[in-house]
């Protein structure tokens, strides 16, 4: 696991993965605004085979919006992305970038604890996988 990602792996299918991180991503009030199928794009753009590998861009709407409200330039750093992609071994991961990590960039204290409770849900999303 790295210092940016909390992740897990699971023996589910990738569609299944994606479908059952979508849902989970809704009990905790996640839409999906951006789902970017790397393996298509890739090889559409490129002609090249890659792995299932899909990158989804979550957005907790009260929460963004409260952090829009502390700091307008957060919006660089939204959505919250989670990723999904099928292992060589069989496996699947599911990761979520942390919020911590990403707003510590920012000077300012109004940010912490949103960052913090988004953190929370991502990383019961990933947990319920």
């Amino acid at each position: 696991m790295s210092k940016y990602a909390y992740s897990k792996e699971t023996t589910t299918q990738f569609e299944e993965t994606v479908e059952k991180t979508i849902a989970e991503l809704k009990k905790e009030g996640f839409g999906v605004l951006t789902d970017i199928d790397v393996q298509k794009t890739l090889k559409e753009k490129l002609d090249i085979h890659f792995k299932k590998y899909r990158i989804l861009g979550a957005c907790n709407p009260p929460l963004a919006h409260k952090a829009l409200q502390a700091e307008e330039e957060i919006g660089l750093l939204l959505p919250c992305n989670v990723i999904v992609y099928a292992k060589e071994s069989g496996g699947v991961v599911v990761s979520a970038f942390m919020p911590s990590v990403a707003f510590s960039l920012i000077d300012n204290d109004e940010i912490k604890p949103i960052a913090e409770e988004v953190e929370k849900k991502l990383q019961r999303v990933v947990d319920n996988i």
